[in-house]
């Protein structure tokens, strides 16, 4: 076998291969190459809030056989500015805000309490559907964030248990071993505590309600609270409820 230095023109030739194959790929797939749902078009008639539509949407998703239709993007920045973003689930939507839970030790956690800001989001492709959210985070007390973890599976008791999310990790045996004792004592005490394990409610200040047309002349419903952060004025504004400033947006 013949070793190629790595400018030689054999593995710039090979390069440019992989580079325009990924590139036939890329141009091969679709986008909802599926009958879309229609939206009511005038924003007036959604919802007086975004907490009913909310989970209109995400109940339909479910109903489509979207695979895990809770699924959502949670963005945050460090103390620097510099964004993060990860995929985890959504554990409750109601009159207080989105609630999510990790670490406070984590790296998101680490990331909210530098900067207690954050934004959601939810694709369902199913259905064309997206819907983003952003505003303030706080942390809910200790003992609803107990009562978060503990409604959850054995399996979620014991990768709490586990602990030193997002620490370096110096081999996979290290985790085996610590995963093993936390299995055998989520079985033992289902309700074993986890001190650092917090139940995070993201209060919203902007919702967007996003629904996708095969002729991309997409539908923007967006709520925004007035006189919060998310306060912009740059789409056609009509009265909401408790606050709420529903509009339309550009695709």
């Amino acid at each position: 076998m013949v070793d190629h230095p790595a400018d030689s023109p054999v593995n710039a030739g090979n390069a440019d291969a992989a580079a325009d194959r990924f590139h036939a790929l890329l141009r091969s797939l679709r986008v909802w190459d599926c009958e879309l749902p229609g939206i009511d078009t005038d924003p007036t008639h959604a919802p007086a809030d975004p907490l009913p539509l909310f989970r209109q949407w995400l109940r339909e998703a479910a109903e489509a056989g979207v695979p895990e239709p809770h699924t959502m993007t949670l963005a945050t920045a460090d103390a620097a500015g510099d964004p993060d973003v990860r995929t985890l689930m959504l554990h409750d939507a109601d009159e207080r805000g989105w609630h999510f839970a990790s670490h406070r030790g984590s790296r998101k956690g680490r990331e909210l309490a530098a900067r207690p800001r954050a934004a959601l989001g939810f694709y369902w492709a199913a259905l064309g559907r997206q819907v983003r959210v952003r505003g303030r985070v706080t942390e809910a007390g200790p003992e609803e964030s107990a009562a978060d973890l503990h409604r959850r599976s054995t399996g979620a008791l014991a990768a709490a248990l586990v602990g030193h999310q997002s620490e370096v990790l110096a081999s996979y045996a290290d985790l085996e071993r610590a995963s093993e004792a936390a299995w055998d004592r989520a079985q033992r005490e289902p309700t074993a505590p986890v001190p650092s394990w917090t139940l995070y409610v993201l209060r919203p200040d902007e919702v967007e309600f996003f629904q996708g047309d095969a002729r991309r002349r997409h539908v923007r419903i967006n709520y925004r609270r007035e006189g919060g952060d998310g306060d912009r004025g740059d789409g056609v504004g009509v009265g909401g409820g408790e606050g709420w400033v529903r509009e339309l947006l550009w695709p």
